[in-house]
């Protein structure tokens, strides 16, 4: 009889202990279920985006433009170059500058006064190259400066800001200073500028516009 009784006992305990997890399991999935269900809202817009383009050509306005040699400068003389700038693309920009640097180290591009110098000049339509005229108006963009110069610290060709598809008809102008040198016995002084050869190359360059804030 006792030990019926103690069975008896253990059975209920276990079905007491089953019962409470039973409990438990569904209590947590009724938690869990709580936690996932719910309303939601979404709203969704579009934008289309580009980015710009930066470009800037050089080409020949009239003539020969960049790229032709030049020969048996004496001191006195200038050559110029007739050349087309264009801001192309669709990005203004801003600053537009000038760097010029030669081939070989001779005097020619090391010297500052005995060297040769550049000036930019532009013309508000293109230049006549019969006369090197320019029949409409002229604004000198960068004066007379040593190419000893230009090779370190471009000049300032247009300063500020440049439109997109602006076009400048730029003359360019390459001379040799004037200077006295007396050759003996077909010898030439020290630090003579004569029988000295250079490739200059011509770097034009302009930063993007500033930056903006657009608010739609």
């Amino acid at each position: 009889m006792a030990a019926h009784s103690i069975r008896s006992s253990r059975t209920r305990s276990r079905k007491r202990v089953a019962l409470a997890a039973a409990f438990a399991a569904g209590v947590l999935a009724l938690t869990g279920a709580g936690v996932y269900a719910g309303l939601n809202a979404v709203a969704t817009g579009t934008a289309d985006v580009t980015s710009g383009t930066l470009s800037l050509t050089v080409t020949a306005d009239v003539g020969a433009g960049f790229g032709q040699t030049i020969s048996n400068m004496a001191p006195g003389d200038t050559y110029n170059s007739f050349v087309k700038l264009t801001n192309g693309a669709n990005l203004a920009a801003k600053d537009l500058t000038l760097a010029v640097t030669g081939s070989g180290s001779t005097l020619l591009t090391t010297d500052g006064t005995k060297g040769l110098a550049v000036a930019v000049t532009q013309c508000s339509v293109a230049w006549t190259l019969a006369t090197g005229a320019c029949s409409g108006s002229t604004t000198a963009l960068l004066a007379s400066t040593p190419v000893a110069t230009l090779s370190s610290t471009p000049g300032s060709v247009v300063s500020g800001a440049i439109a997109a598809s602006t076009v400048w008809h730029l003359k360019v102008s390459v001379s040799l200073p004037d200077q006295s040198e007396t050759t003996t016995n077909g010898t030439p002084p020290g630090g003579t500028i004569q029988g000295l050869s250079t490739t200059l190359t011509f770097t034009f360059s302009e930063s993007q516009r500033t930056a903006v804030t657009t608010n739609a």
